[in-house]
């Protein structure tokens, strides 16, 4: 069991007086007698163990200052402009990419003229596995579902005469 910066394990920090802690006595435990968890415990990938619920109470040495920070700043957890999307819309980027690096080239080109802001490029399956077009492999799916990418150069053909800045 993981436990905090105090000693405690996050089901002992549960037990402290509070609206959380009756929460959990009224609502919760009832709740899982009729309908037990899955499974006895839930963990992050990285083997935190992840509470039921979380509330301000969690939260108390938090500093919000450089926890969560303000839009624009380090961290960054709250946006990378500082008036967000106040002065400009987020971008919509528009998934595309079929064929060669030219037809996809030429899609782009469009899609650029017709008032598209921001561009993903959609790669077939062996470029995704890292395939060559002509791997044995890759026969069938080279440009089926996504643009097919095997060289410098055919990057340097997708992107040839678009802007990237």
């Amino acid at each position: 069991m993981v436990e905090n910066d105090k000693g405690q394990s996050a089901r002992s920090a549960t037990k402290k007086a509070g609206p959380k802690a009756r929460w959990s006595r009224e609502t919760y435990h009832s709740s899982v007698q009729q309908r037990p968890e899955r499974k006895p415990s839930f963990q992050t990938t990285s083997g935190f163990e992840i509470e039921a619920l979380y509330t301000p109470e969690d939260l108390e040495d938090w500093d919000y200052g450089t926890r969560l920070g303000y839009p624009g700043e380090f961290p960054f957890t709250r946006g990378v402009y500082g008036s967000m999307y106040r002065s400009r819309l987020w971008t919509m980027r528009q998934y595309a990419g079929f064929g060669t690096a030219e037809e996809t080239n030429e899609r782009f080109k469009y899609l650029l003229e017709q008032g598209q802001t921001g561009l993903s490029v959609a790669f077939d399956l062996p470029t995704q596995m890292g395939f060559d077009a002509d791997h044995p492999l890759a026969e069938g799916e080279v440009g089926r579902v996504g643009v097919s990418i095997s060289t410098l150069e055919d990057l340097e053909r997708l992107f040839d005469g678009i802007p990237l800045e």
